[in-house]
């Protein structure tokens, strides 16, 4: 392990920074990879010559990036890599999966008509109390939770098309369903980005320990024309994905 192999430096980076760095690099080269425990304060004191608040100082630092969790008992944990999507292109999620080296998955856990309240309404541009496709799922990752997702239709989406089914979402991707199925292909879309508490039913879908924070995605996607088709509400977990945004000086 690179992290052990030289005294740390004299110098301006603080000591549990230098150890924090050592860390950081061998787990972004693989030497420690998700799931394997990093040394503990003990082991970082010993080795460093430094106090148990230097090396508690560097396993914090890589917690609060979401490198590790701390877990009473059974030490620092690494964890698998961040999910990272840019915002300027309009995707599926099995299409995020794909282009980062994983597998997507999904678990629908509903599809009902129901009568679209205002909120909704307003983002899909019909009359509250029309009545949509509600779409329950939750989303995958490797086999692993990383999202939960309500997604309300249109109805110009489904009054045409073949009526949806839990195994046929299932086995692939929503927006790829709309243009094979109904012929509609989604062109732009808006979204807007927030971070709460999640309650307690999605903190047990997503495998959370109360009280745990969320990513919360509201995203209304339209055809190239500008009509609204899909409007969904997601919930990421914020250990494991991120919203990247290229930004431009004027």
């Amino acid at each position: 392990m690179n992290w052990m192999l030289h005294d740390l430096e004299d110098g301006p980076a603080p000591l549990w920074a230098q150890i924090a760095n050592r860390l950081r690099v061998d787990i972004e080269q693989g030497a420690f990879r998700p799931g394997d425990l990093l040394p503990g304060e003990a082991e970082l004191n010993r080795r460093f010559g430094v106090s148990r608040t230097t090396s508690r100082a560097a396993l914090d630092c890589l917690e609060r990036e979401g490198l590790i969790v701390r877990k009473a008992g059974r030490g620092s944990i690494v964890l698998p890599p961040r999910i990272e999507r840019p915002l300027n292109r309009l995707s599926s999620f099995s299409e995020d999966m794909l282009a980062r080296g994983l597998r997507a998955g999904y678990r629908t856990r509903s599809i009902r008509r129901c009568p679209v309240e205002t909120a909704v309404a307003a983002e899909l541009q019909i009359e509250p109390g029309t009545t949509v496709i509600e779409i329950d799922r939750l989303l995958l990752a490797d086999d692993k939770p990383i999202a939960t997702s309500m997604t309300y239709l249109a109805p110009f989406a489904f009054e045409t098309g073949p009526v949806l089914d839990c195994a046929e979402l299932d086995s692939g991707s929503l927006y790829q369903w709309l243009q094979d199925k109904a012929g509609i292909r989604l062109a732009v879309g808006s979204e807007r980005i927030g971070a709460m508490i999640a309650d307690e039913p999605t903190a047990q879908s997503l495998g959370l320990r109360s009280p745990a924070a969320v990513l919360v995605s509201h995203r209304t996607s339209r055809t190239a024309s500008g009509q609204p088709v899909e409007y969904a509400v997601l919930h990421y977990r914020a250990d494991r994905y991120n919203f990247r945004v290229e930004s431009v000086r004027p």
